[in-house]
């Protein structure tokens, strides 16, 4: 489907749409674009149609929740097939639980196919209102320097006031991605951008959540400042969790214990997005959050080059740090240094 005509449109979307379809994602008129989208998000699918529209770019719709029930088992293979003849793509919708698979799925066909990607789940009015509304030029230059720091390192390690003490080993032969918001064939991109990363080979210390915990986690839980959870990592595996919301912790606990590597740190990553300033409760803003932040499960081993796999992928997100790359300072209380 298309864009019905009558279809009212939010005109505070439209910035963050525009930035999406012509900083970020830089579609060209020829090009075809797949978006798949689900009845909460469809008035932001709305702005990224007319923004498509207005490019002159073709585009095909697609709504899951006339395609299948949620949540997903599979990514309906109905939309697979017209991804795999698009060069653009987009997914705007709201994260159920058990729906990694699916979006795995997704993206798999993408980095097959050298898809420019953008990943807009959990997407809200807010986040298209401040870190959709980023310039994407400025924080593309932020997220250069830190990676021609970070990718020449051998450690990283990280405080904050909440009472994180953290020390990451890195492997030389595992890649740092830059995630800008601009998005290239070679990575697709989580929307908005801001954020370099890579899969440690080891991760030792305390890691306070005192901002958020990702996947579906994060709609039911929110902001974690005024509980957080905190957790200790031996050898990169995650041996304690404790939180005053036992029902937070329970359920961290679980779903970091769904597969043989699901706690396992699989991602370290720091936040570059310097339009973002503070926790709002959702995991695709506030990971982008100038700081450091990790992920249990999938390391991403077909960009990073690591050797493992997980099936699940969960971030979590703190506040305020300070960090070193070996010995050079690059960030102190939540400023960056470079």
């Amino acid at each position: 489907m298309t864009l019905p005509n009558e279809w009212p449109l939010d005109a505070e979307l439209a910035p963050g749409a525009r930035n999406a379809v012509r900083a970020c994602l830089r579609v060209r008129p020829e090009e075809k674009v797949t978006l798949i989208t689900d009845v909460a998000t469809w008035d932001i699918a709305a702005s990224l149609a007319r923004e498509l529209a207005d490019v002159g770019a073709p585009y095909r719709v697609w709504v899951l929740e006339e395609l299948a029930r949620r949540p997903l088992a599979n990514m309906p293979g109905a939309v697979l097939e017209d991804l795999e003849t698009s060069q653009v793509s987009i997914l705007a919708a709201q994260a159920q639980p058990n729906e990694l698979r699916s979006r795995m799925q997704l993206t798999r066909v993408v980095t097959d196919h050298r898809i420019r990607h953008a990943h807009m789940v959990n997407i809200n009015r807010q986040i298209m209102m401040e870190g959709m509304r980023a310039d994407f030029e400025q924080v593309d230059e932020i997220s250069t320097r830190v990676w021609q720091v970070v990718r020449s390192a051998r450690f990283i390690r990280a405080t904050a006031p909440a009472g994180t003490e953290l020390t990451a080993e890195l492997n030389p032969a595992y890649r740092w991605l830059k995630t800008s918001g601009i998005i290239s064939p070679e990575k697709w991109g989580n929307l908005p951008g801001g954020e370099v990363f890579t899969t440690p080979e080891r991760v030792d210390g305390t890691f306070v959540i005192d901002g958020v915990v990702g996947d579906y986690l994060c709609a039911k839980f929110g902001d974690l400042r005024n509980e957080p959870l905190s957790i200790r990592i031996r050898a990169s595996r995650l041996v304690e969790a404790h939180s005053e919301n036992r029902q937070l912790e329970a359920e961290f606990w679980r779903y970091t214990h769904t597969d043989e590597n699901s706690d396992r740190v699989g991602e370290l990553a720091v936040g570059t997005n310097i339009a973002v300033r503070r926790v709002i409760g959702h995991i695709l803003q506030d990971e982008k959050i100038p700081g450091v932040h990790l992920a249990f499960g999938n390391p991403y081993a077909e960009h990073t080059g690591a050797t493992w796999y997980s099936s699940t992928h969960i971030d979590v997100v703190g506040t305020r740090f300070s960090i070193w790359a070996d010995d050079r300072p690059l960030m102190r209380d939540g400023e960056f240094l470079v």
